[in-house]
């Protein structure tokens, strides 16, 4: 065990070259780690010179990973991460609060029925949420965690996906009882944002164009209230108007579904120390039924 204390590098020197590694870049870790570029440079020639191998391919333009470099990075990164996760379940003081910032129609109609569960697992925080309007909010945000849009790919940032994104046409069952033999023919509700809309549906269906909606909303929350309220059909997130469909307040208008590739993510920045209330958030947020009010595990 002696031996192996002696052998393995300093610590900093491989929190350096981890740092280094993740951004690409000598000075960009110096900024991070609070160390000049000079004195990034120095610990990451010591450590190739303890390992007796060269870590990174210097360049004029700046360094890129050698093979050795790559090979040795994501078990350091993984190294790192497990120091975190035990650090914070054995000796880290419960989070009083959390924040998360996301869009107002997946706080809403995601976040809000899961907060019973969440209140029942984690009695000692405070949930304190962020309204996004549009994707730039995001880098103006400090928040714990961040739901994005996408395909689970963000550069420093680890993700669990919540929902795949999958659409169908749905209506208020007071408008469904106007259809005379088709639904395309009623009035259409549409959203901005990143989901797919009518034209796409249409052309993934092999359907003529469609007729321009009559009512377009900037939030999801907003469009799915309309509906529910008879005003039109409206191109829908199953994973969102769920629980509209189980009570009846809506239905669904076809069986078919147009499948995006992109669905939403509960997201963290790498680089921040984790804590133990972290993977119950998650596990309570990724839990495709929520628990009913009135109902729910008892002692």
């Amino acid at each position: 065990m002696a031996e192996h204390r002696q052998t393995l590098p300093p610590l900093e020197w491989i929190r350096v070259f981890e740092a280094a590694a993740r951004l690409g870049s000598f000075t960009a870790a110096g900024h991070e780690l609070g160390l000049t570029q000079a004195a990034v440079s120095q610990r990451i020639r010591h450590l190739e010179l303890r390992l007796g191998a060269q870590l990174f391919n210097r360049q004029a333009r700046g360094v890129s990973l050698s093979t050795p470099g790559e090979a040795w990075l994501p078990h350091v990164q993984a190294a790192f991460a497990q120091l975190g996760h035990s650090a914070a379940n054995l000796f880290e003081s419960p989070r009083r609060k959390i924040a998360i910032a996301a869009s107002s129609s997946v706080i809403e109609l995601w976040i809000v029925p899961r907060l019973l569960p969440i209140a029942r697992r984690l009695p000692h925080v405070q949930l304190a949420f962020e309204t996004i309007q549009r994707l730039p909010d995001y880098e103006r945000s400090d928040a714990d965690f961040e739901i994005r849009f996408g395909e689970g790919h963000w550069p420093g940032r680890d993700a669990r996906r919540l929902f795949p994104e999958e659409l169908a046409p749905v209506a208020s069952p007071a408008l469904a009882r106007d259809i005379a033999d088709d639904w395309r023919a009623l009035p259409r509700i549409a959203t901005s944002g990143p989901r797919s809309g009518w034209r796409d549906w249409s052309n993934a269906m092999g359907e003529p164009p469609p007729p321009a909606p009559l009512l377009r909303f900037d939030t999801f929350a907003q469009a799915l209230a309309a509906a529910e309220a008879g005003a039109g059909v409206l191109l829908a997130s199953l994973a969102l108007c769920q629980a509209a469909i189980d009570a009846r307040r809506l239905l669904r208008l076809a069986d078919r579904s147009l499948r995006m590739e992109g669905g939403y993510w509960i997201t963290w920045a790498l680089n921040r120390p984790e804590f133990a209330e972290r993977r119950t958030l998650v596990e309570c947020l990724v839990n495709p039924q929520p628990i009913e009010a009135g109902k729910g595990a008892r002692a």
